[in-house]
């Protein structure tokens, strides 16, 4: 089962403080989404959770709720869809196994890639694909790794806004009952994907109103328009 994780804390990086102590908490298998403005410390904070970041200090403590460790059970999806181009789709899908020394389940890595609708496609080399494609790729790697918590680092923003929506479904559909933790810097898809959202400034950290509809909300949804227009307000002010 996902466990819920807390972040508590405060970071900086080169003396440099980043935001002041903060305890944000992220509930077991549900989704939350993290804003705030460029060099706020989101994906510094993204990295410290994934155990990546070597460069800036946290003077605090990053838990589970069942108290078990939280290595090995973390996969990171980045903006950047980190593909190797020479690689096949499916090759790219069993790269962590391969860098990790294990044997490859090329027949669950094809059922994966069936679930995110790339079947057609598991030969054809990487850098063939269209960029929506290749976030499919990205997004069946990450499901292969098969982690309770997933940390998502603006993994649709460069795409276009059908596809980005198209990918925002899917993901939310696949990623179900995994503890997910989102940085974007899009309010709209904050307010569409999010059980909770939080507003990451210098000052601290946040929680945004949200409507009571159930994510992943319709586009249209006039409670997550509203909703988005008051975070976009609040973007917009910060200093």
């Amino acid at each position: 089962m996902a466990p819920a994780l807390a972040f508590a804390g405060s970071v900086s990086m080169r003396g440099h403080g980043l935001f002041p102590p903060v305890n944000i908490h992220v509930p077991a298998g549900r989704w939350t989404c993290l804003l705030g403005a460029s060099g706020v410390g989101k994906t510094t904070l993204l990295k410290l959770i994934a155990g990546l970041e070597a460069t800036a200090r946290h003077d605090g403590t990053i838990t589970a709720s069942d108290a078990l460790p939280l290595t090995g059970r973390i996969a990171l999806m980045a903006q950047s869809d980190l593909l190797m181009p020479w690689l096949s789709a499916i090759d790219n899908v069993l790269l962590g196994a391969r860098l990790r020394g294990e044997k490859a389940d090329r027949a669950r890595a094809r059922d994966v890639l069936a679930r995110v609708g790339l079947s057609a496609h598991e030969d054809k080399r990487s850098d063939t694909l269209s960029g929506g494609e290749r976030q499919r790729v990205a997004l069946a790697r990450t499901l292969m790794e098969d982690r309770a918590v997933v940390l998502l680092d603006e993994p649709f923003s460069a795409l276009d806004a059908r596809t980005r929506a198209e990918m925002q479904s899917l993901a939310a559909r696949l990623l179900a009952g995994r503890t997910v933790l989102m940085v974007t810097h899009d309010p709209g898809e904050a307010v569409r994907m999010g059980d909770q959202v939080l507003l990451l400034t210098a000052q601290g950290c946040s929680a945004i109103e949200l409507p009571d509809s159930p994510p992943p909300r319709a586009v249209d949804d006039e409670g997550a328009l509203k909703a988005q227009g008051a975070l976009l307000s609040r973007l917009m002010a910060l200093t």
